[in-house]
């Protein structure tokens, strides 16, 4: 092999390792929908490509009661809508390709954040 040709593949090599190690640094999200549906409500809110960061809120006026993880990752429901453990409750883990439903006493879940 050459010396230019081997001069060639190291710096393409270097150059593809960069762009990978760049692209990295962007936000991540999630792959898949997670559909939430309030109590008795034909309605249905759906997030795709949610942001693996961060809290999110769910934006059903009294909450979500139902909901189904098609992501590849796995979820946290909470109670309040900032993602912090209620007094009476904590966060109710939910896994990929998994669905939970509330309790009929109990609150609606209004806010989750992803597990990565």
């Amino acid at each position: 092999m050459s010396l230019c040709r081997r001069i060639s593949i190291i710096a393409g090599s270097a150059a593809l390792l960069l762009t990978a190690t760049a692209c990295s640094g962007l936000g991540r999200s999630t792959v898949g929908m997670l559909h939430f549906r309030g109590h008795d409500s034909p309605v249905e809110l759906s997030y795709s490509n949610t942001p693996v960061k961060g809290c999110h809120k769910i934006a059903i006026p009294k909450g979500a009661t139902h909901v189904e993880n098609d992501t590849l990752v796995d979820i946290v429901l909470y109670r309040t809508e900032n993602c912090r453990k209620a007094d009476r409750a904590d966060g109710i883990y939910v896994g990929t390709t998994l669905s939970n439903v509330t309790a009929p006493e109990s609150l609606p879940w209004r806010s989750f954040s992803v597990i990565h």
